[in-house]
């Protein structure tokens, strides 16, 4: 009986902790704009590679573009921070099944703005592995991992005949 509550607390308190982590970003993003807003532009444009010319085309240059990509990651993130803290309040309430989906959908979220936004695009098409002073991929990597590990553990098969029923 105990092993089969142990998952949804574990499901509450790892989700109740991307929650806070992004909650944190965003908040920090939004009160402290001018930092990260720096990062966004150098990736963008590009002006800490290799300056390969093969590469240099597709550089942003344009702080409008620039800024509202950056307005866009944290929209996005504070989007992602309210629905997983809905998810935790879910797993609190221990409506499981709502909580597993609602979670998932911030997760993903996560994982696609890290893995798709930062991995991919800012790492390999703004080649932002290429700097070192704005390189952003082992933080995203993190964020991204963090995430995955937690959306397994959310959706992990539960032994619904160890007294949990409907609550798993």
């Amino acid at each position: 009986m105990a092993a089969a509550r142990a998952l949804p607390i574990t499901a509450t308190l790892l989700t109740g902790t991307v929650a806070l982590y992004t909650t944190l970003v965003a908040f920090g993003n939004i009160t402290d704009f001018g930092t990260n807003q720096q990062f966004v532009q150098h990736v963008l444009a590009m002006d800490t590679t290799f300056k390969d010319d093969d590469l240099m085309w597709r550089a942003v240059e344009s702080k409008g573009v620039q800024d509202a990509v950056y307005v866009a990651i944290i929209a996005w993130e504070t989007v992602a921070a309210l629905v997983l803290i809905l998810g935790t309040v879910q797993w609190v309430r221990r409506d499981a099944a709502r909580a597993r989906r609602t979670s998932t959908v911030g997760l993903l979220m996560l994982m696609l703005l890290f893995g798709a936004g930062f991995l991919a695009v800012g790492g390999e098409w703004f080649a932002m592995w290429q700097s070192e002073d704005w390189n952003g991929l082992d933080a995203a990597m993190r964020v991204f991992l963090l995430s995955a590990v937690v959306l397994i553990v959310i959706h992990l098969p539960v032994d619904r005949g160890a007294g949990m029923g409907a609550d798993v």
